[in-house]
C-alpha cells in the first residue's frame, strides 16, 4: 500500500499539470514573440533605418519627388474610391446573407470568397483581357475613347476585385449572430426599410464595420499584384505608391525606395493601431464576426 502511494506521488511529480501548463504557456509565448520579431517587427524597422539612412534630408527629397508624390495621389485616390464602393456592397450583401433567406445565397457567398482564391495577378489579367485593346470590349472602348487598361479606372476595378470580400466577411457573421428579432420588432412598430436600416441595424454592425472597413483600405493602399498588371506601371501617371517602390529598387534608388515604402509601412502600423483600438475596446461587439 506504501509503495502504490509512493508510485502515485513520484507520478503526480512528473506530470504536475500547473508545471506543465506554465512551461508550454512560457515556451509558446517565447515562440510567438521570436517569430514576431524575426518576420514582421525586423522587417519593419529595417524599412525605415534604410529609408533614414541617409539623413532626413534625403529622405523628404525622396517623398516630395513629383513621381513619388504623383503615386501617393493615386493610391489615395484608388483607396478613396474603392473602399467606400466595397463598403456599400459590404452591407449591401451581408444584410440581404444575413437578415433573409434567398434562393442563390450559397452562390452569393462562394463568390463574395472568390477574391481570396484567385491569385490578384489572374484577376488583373481578366481585366486586360476583357477591357484591353485586344480583349472583348476592347474594340468599342476605343470607337467611344475610353481607356480602361493602363488608365486610372482599371486600376480602380482591379482593386474593388481584390478587396471586396473584407467589409463583408467582417459583417456577415456579426450579422447572423444578431438575428433579426430587433429588425421585426422595429417592423412591426411601423418603421420602413430605411428606419430599420439607419436606426437598428447600422448602430448594431458599426463596429465591425469600421473594422471591416480598416483592412479594406490597408489592402487597398498596398496591393501591387493585380494593379501591376492593369496599370502598365508609367511613371507619373498609372503608379501606385507599391509600384512605384518597386521601379525604384530595380533602379538601385534604394534610399528612395525605402522612402516610400516607410510610407506604406506607416499607413499598415496605423491600421494596425486603430484595428488593435477597436479590438480592445468594442471587442464585445466585434466577436461574432470572429465565429
Amino acid at each position: 500500500m506504501i509503495a502504490k502511494n509512493s508510485g502515485e506521488e513520484i507520478f503526480r511529480t512528473k506530470i504536475n499539470p500547473i508545471t506543465e501548463g506554465r512551461a508550454m504557456r512560457i515556451g509558446l509565448i517565447t515562440a510567438s514573440l521570436a517569430y514576431m520579431l524575426l518576420f514582421l517587427v525586423l522587417p519593419v524597422v529595417t524599412v525605415f533605418v534604410e529609408a533614414l539612412g541617409k539623413g532626413v534630408g534625403t529622405y523628404f527629397e525622396a517623398i516630395k519627388d513629383p513621381a513619388a508624390l504623383s503615386a501617393i495621389k493615386l493610391t489615395l485616390l484608388t483607396a478613396a474610391i474603392a473602399v467606400p464602393l466595397n463598403m456599400i456592397f459590404g452591407v449591401a450583401a451581408s444584410w440581404a446573407i444575413a437578415k433573409f433567406d434567398f434562393r442563390g445565397k450559397s452562390v452569393l457567398i462562394t463568390l463574395i470568397d472568390l477574391p481570396f482564391s484567385v491569385s490578384p495577378v489572374i484577376s488583373g489579367l481578366i481585366y486586360v483581357l476583357l477591357f484591353g485593346a485586344q480583349g472583348f470590349f476592347g474594340s468599342w472602348l476605343a470607337e467611344h475613347d475610353v481607356q480602361i487598361v493602363f488608365a486610372v479606372p482599371g486600376i480602380v476595378l482591379a482593386t474593388i476585385f481584390v478587396t471586396f470580400p473584407f467589409v463583408a466577411r467582417e459583417l456577415i457573421p456579426l450579422m447572423q449572430e444578431q438575428g433579426t428579432e430587433e429588425e421585426e420588432a422595429a417592423r412591426s412598430l411601423g418603421a420602413g426599410g430605411w428606419q430599420t436600416f439607419w436606426r437598428v441595424t447600422l448602430p448594431n454592425i458599426r463596429w465591425g464595420l469600421l473594422y471591416g472597413v480598416l483592412l479594406c483600405n490597408a489592402r487597398a493602399m498596398g496591393e501591387f499584384g493585380a494593379v501591376s498588371v492593369v496599370s502598365g506601371k508609367i511613371r507619373g501617371l498609372t503608379n501606385t505608391m507599391p509600384l512605384h517602390v518597386e521601379i525604384l529598387y530595380n533602379e538601385y534608388n534604394i534610399v528612395a525606395a525605402f522612402a516610400v515604402a516607410s510610407l506604406l509601412a506607416f499607413l499598415a502600423l496605423v491600421t494596425l493601431v486603430a484595428k488593435g483600438l477597436l479590438e480592445w475596446a468594442y471587442g464585445h461587439e466585434l466577436g461574432g464576426s470572429r465565429t
